[in-house]
């Protein structure tokens, strides 16, 4: 319990520091909450690694109701921009892909370790999964739930606005992916060296 308290204290210091946990970059925000969501799978499995990703989802809602951005609607019902608001939809991207977070990196590492018994290698590849599990499906629940006022927010014709979604995933998904990669592989390694002396 005292571990899950200590990454759940980590999710919210790096999410309610300014330009730390949340990178702003105008249309959008990148992330680095992710990865303590993706390490704390890995060190405490599946159950807890879900409850982290709960944290990571509530730390969105609340930034996103208290610190508003153009496209602050998409991650909660409780943000109008004109006539474009969130609902049901907002409070499902918000939480959903972030809960998985803490549960899709467990069982990469567990079946390629099992497979290929290369620890660092699938330390990678969870930490990779982990990063595209909340890119992608984020990316793409806006685009089943708000397609056209995201949009009409980010000034993007509706027809080419899964292009635009895809240059998104591009732009802060693919190097997401990459940082979560090296930091879980060596910081997961290192604390698995640790737990293993104890």
């Amino acid at each position: 319990m005292v571990q899950v308290a200590l990454f759940a204290a980590l999710i919210i210091i790096l999410a309610f520091t300014p330009f730390l946990g949340y990178i702003p970059l105008g249309f959008t925000r990148a992330t680095i909450i992710h990865i303590p969501v993706i390490i704390g799978s890995l060190m405490l499995g599946p159950k807890k690694g879900a409850f982290l990703g709960f944290v990571f989802g509530m730390t969105s809602f609340i930034n996103n109701t208290m610190n508003p951005t153009a496209t602050s609607f998409v991650f909660t019902p409780f943000f109008e921009l004109g006539e474009v608001h969130g609902g049901i939809g907002s409070v499902i991207i918000c939480f959903v892909p972030r809960i998985l977070v803490g549960v899709v990196p467990w069982y990469v590492y567990r079946g390629l370790e099992r497979i290929f018994g290369k620890q660092m290698l699938s330390l990678a590849a969870a930490g990779i999964a982990g990063a595209l599990t909340n890119t992608l499906l984020v990316m793409n629940l806006i685009y089943v739930f708000f397609r056209t006022a995201y949009a009409a927010a980010n000034n993007v014709a509706e027809g080419a606005v899964y292009t635009f979604i895809l240059s998104i995933i591009g732009m802060n998904g693919v190097p997401e992916a990459v940082v979560s990669a090296v930091l879980v592989s060596i910081i997961c390694r290192v604390l698995f060296q640790y737990r293993q002396t104890q």
